[in-house]
């Protein structure tokens, strides 16, 4: 009380100290104000001047600073995070600024500072260290989706700020599946040693679904056309797996994107999106949305033009590259292929830094768009860096490899675009975002990619039947990025009623750190041929191969084996030419693949083509010595949104060098490659036993149109017309028993398609309609598969 008297005396007001001589957060904020009062019955005493530490007393220095409380923590720790310090005068403004950092660090639940004489004592209370978070009432998401969700986690500390965040963030996960009316309660259970545990306890509530979608402004497409064209979909039974039909507000902002595509597509230029706006029922159970829509004018194209301000590049020669048919609608997408079959056609040609600009010349009156695209020098820009975000698993390096620009080279948007595609094909991520941003001067630009890992493992069981193996099983694991590295690892065993497999394959796709892919295959098979030819045939092997990329389109694969080959339970009235085989064989081969992949998608192309030309040479050893060739190609072409035409065909030969070709080294025709003809339906055969007997060259072909049949995409059911056409001829076997004919077969049909969640079928319904007497037939094809 000394201390304060001379203050008071002194007519100097506290604004720190209290009475106590402590201060805690609260007081930090709200500061104490004691005024002077005289002693009763006195004189008010006169206002001396203040000079000399004792007139200012918060001047005095600190002599220590006592931390109370601390259990983890060191003392040191906490003296470190204050603004007073030992030796230091006294002052309330670093007193303030103590307490506001030492509770911005997050480890303290609660913090007092008081004086004590000359010192300074610190009272702290730890936040408690997390020791376990659990999930409690979720059966709709599983812990698993959830915990990415917490930003806490075991072993750090306790905050209720946090916690609240966290809540959030569950909240939303829960929202964008459509349970809106879910609750979720964090509670604390408190354990010795200052430990928790976090618990979240969660009412999961009614899912919430979209029970009917209506669009406002719409005159020249229906509702139900419109409804087609975006993600969120009215509640329907068979939606149960595919969850389209539940509320996600992220879902209804990329639907009005979605519109502002399609309109534009369709040449609706003036088309805007005014509101996307979802009603809650009364009961909370489902949601009406309506889009309220401005659709403008309808433009045609109007006069196209190509001209180049690059004097190595004529006009003329880009006027190729725009094909648009006269009095075609206005579509966007059509523009930007332009513009990018131009950039490309420049780069092409040594110009790295090129723009083609198209310039839009819109006629209100006649209702059309001219577009005139102006090729000309861009602006040199070079590649500062690329930043990688997203990968957690996957190194930086597997996906640098992918790129087709490096930090340095020139700024091509074309090579921008296909490195995207490259590392989307790697199958690791389930988003990815390429784009780029200024760099830190205007010559410069920073290539940003945003990654979404998704699973590359599988470990997998599957059921299924289908025309060629009946009833099948299999299991295998599988994963395509080992540790991160890009390798691809498989094992996988499969048992039916004809084939019992077991193969093992290991991949590295940039072996020595070069752009050459290494592996190695091992295998066994035992095959049931008695239906076809009477014998069982055994496969014991192993295999190395290299592949490497020629160019962006062209690649190549060389590969060597070993196999030891038998032909056992023979029938005692098989074929005499399938009994001379009785017995084992060793086969030495090596060959190669030679691909030229066009393809828009190597998952679901819909233009481009793909060639594969394949050599074989076994004789390197063993006791099978032939050379075999095949030349294979697909082509892909979409006349219509979901409607794609196919054509593909495969070219085989075998060729003898002076020893007998084995049976299981032949061609055979019919089943997947001949549709509506058995396995081995067609072709050479044994007229006393019927055994298929193979032959030295095959000829297939096969036409194929998929179209949609009017039910909703997201069941994923679609047709497919195809007519085949083969033959197998030069047979091994040869005597007067030998049916043999080549005059090509040819089958038609039709076959539905479904993307199950219970694996992918198909069925196939095929008529012979060119076929011989002896051919077998099969009129229905099917197959069915699942995994877990």
């Amino acid at each position: 009380m000394r201390f304060v008297k001379q203050l008071v005396l002194a007519g100097i007001v506290l604004t720190v100290i209290s009475v106590s001589g402590e201060v805690s957060a609260q007081q930090a904020s709200s500061p104490i104000i004691v005024p002077p009062t005289p002693r009763a019955g006195t004189a008010p005493l006169p206002t001396p001047r203040l000079s000399g530490p004792r007139a200012n007393p918060s001047a005095a220095k600190v002599s220590d600073i006592l931390v109370e409380g601390t259990q983890r923590i060191e003392p040191d720790t906490v003296r470190s995070y204050m603004a007073l310090k030992q030796d230091e005068p006294f002052s309330s403004r670093k007193v303030n600024e103590s307490l506001k950092t030492l509770f911005a660090t997050g480890l303290f639940a609660d913090v007092t500072i008081r004086r004590q004489g000359t010192a300074i004592v610190v009272q702290v209370v730890e936040n408690p260290i997390i020791n376990r978070i659990a999930f409690e009432g979720n059966t709709e998401i599983e812990d698993e989706s959830l915990a990415p969700e917490v930003q806490l986690r075991p072993r750090i500390v306790f905050t209720r700020k946090r916690v609240q965040v966290d809540v959030k963030r569950l909240l939303a996960l829960y929202r964008r599946s459509g349970h809106f009316s879910a609750k979720i309660e964090p509670k604390v259970i408190q354990l010795p040693q200052n430990r928790v545990d976090l618990v979240f306890e969660i009412d999961e509530g009614k899912e919430t679904l979209v029970s009917r979608i209506a669009f406002v402004g719409n005159r020249f497409f229906t509702d139900d056309a419109l409804r087609n064209v975006i993600q969120t979909k009215e509640e329907r039974w068979y939606r149960i797996f595919s969850g389209a039909d539940t509320y996600d507000p992220d879902r209804l902002t990329f639907d009005r994107e979605l519109l502002r595509r399609f309109y534009l597509e369709n040449g609706f230029a003036d088309f805007r999106v005014i509101s996307a706006v979802a009603e809650l029922t009364a009961d909370q159970d489902n949601f009406f949305v309506t889009f309220t829509i401005e659709e403008g004018e309808r433009y045609k194209f109007g006069q196209i033009e190509a001209t180049s301000r690059i004097k190595e590049i004529k006009s003329e020669a880009l006027k190729p590259l725009i094909e648009i048919e006269p009095d075609a609608w206005y579509s966007a997408s059509k523009v930007d292929d332009i513009v990018l079959a131009l950039t490309n056609f420049a780069g092409e040609r040594g110009f790295a830094f090129v723009e083609a600009r198209p310039v839009v010349d819109r006629n209100r009156e006649n209702k059309s768009i001219g577009v005139t695209f102006k090729l000309q020098e861009g602006p040199k820009v070079f590649v500062e860096r690329i930043d990688i975000n997203g990968n957690v698993r996957t190194l930086d390096s597997v996906i640098r490899r992918e790129f087709r620009l490096i930090e340095g080279d020139a700024f091509n948007a074309a090579k921008l675009r296909r490195s995207r595609q490259r590392i989307q094909n790697l199958g690791y991520f389930g988003k990815v975002d390429v784009s780029n941003r200024p760099g830190t001067t205007s010559d410069k630009t920073i290539i940003q990619v945003d990654l979404e890992e998704q699973s590359t493992g599988e470990i997998s069981f599957g059921l299924g039947f289908s025309s060629t193996e009946g009833g099948l099983v299999d299991a295998g694991i599988t994963e395509r990025n080992f540790l991160g590295r890009g390798q691809d690892v498989r094992a996988k065993f499969t048992l039916s009623q004809r084939t019992q497999n077991f193969d093992f394959g290991f991949t590295e796709p940039y072996f020595l750190d070069k752009n050459l892919s290494a592996g190695i295959d091992l295998f066994k098979t035992e095959r049931d041929n008695s239906d076809e030819s009477s014998f069982t045939s055994k496969r014991l092997g192993v295999g190395v191969r290299f592949g490497y990329e020629i160019n962006e389109q062209w690649s190549q694969t060389l590969r060597y084996l070993v196999r030891r080959d038998e032909i056992t339970e023979v029938s005692n009235d098989a074929a005499a030419f399938i009994r001379a085989q009785d017995g084992e064989s060793i086969t030495s081969l090596i060959g190669q693949d030679l691909v030229l992949d066009m393809r828009n998608s190597k998952l679901s192309p819909t233009d481009g083509f793909l060639i594969r030309a394949s050599t074989d040479i076994a004789g390197l050893g063993g006791n099978s010595k032939y050379f075999r060739a095949r030349l294979s190609s697909t082509y892909h072409y979409q006349i219509a949104s979901n409607w794609v035409l196919n054509f593909g065909g495969e070219i085989g030969h075998i060729q003898d060098f002076g020893e007998d070709i084995k049976i299981n080294d032949l061609f055979f025709l019919g089943g997947d490659n001949l549709r509506g003809f058995e396995v081995s339906g067609v072709g050479p055969r044994d007229s006393a036993t019927d055994d298929s007997l193979g032959g030295r060259t095959l000829l297939t072909g096969t036409a194929e149109l998929h179209f949609p049949i009017g039910l909703p995409e997201e069941l994923g059911v679609s047709a497919a017309l195809f007519t085949d056409i083969g033959t197998l001829l030069n047979p091994v076997a040869d005597g007067a028993q030998l049916l043999d004919e080549t005059a090509p077969r040819i089958s038609t049909g039709l076959g539905i398609k479904w993307r199950s969640p219970f694996g992918p079928i198909r069925v196939d319904v095929a008529f012979p309609i060119v076929k011989e007497s002896f051919d077998k037939e099969e009129l229905v094809r099917f197959n069915f598969g699942t995994r877990f």
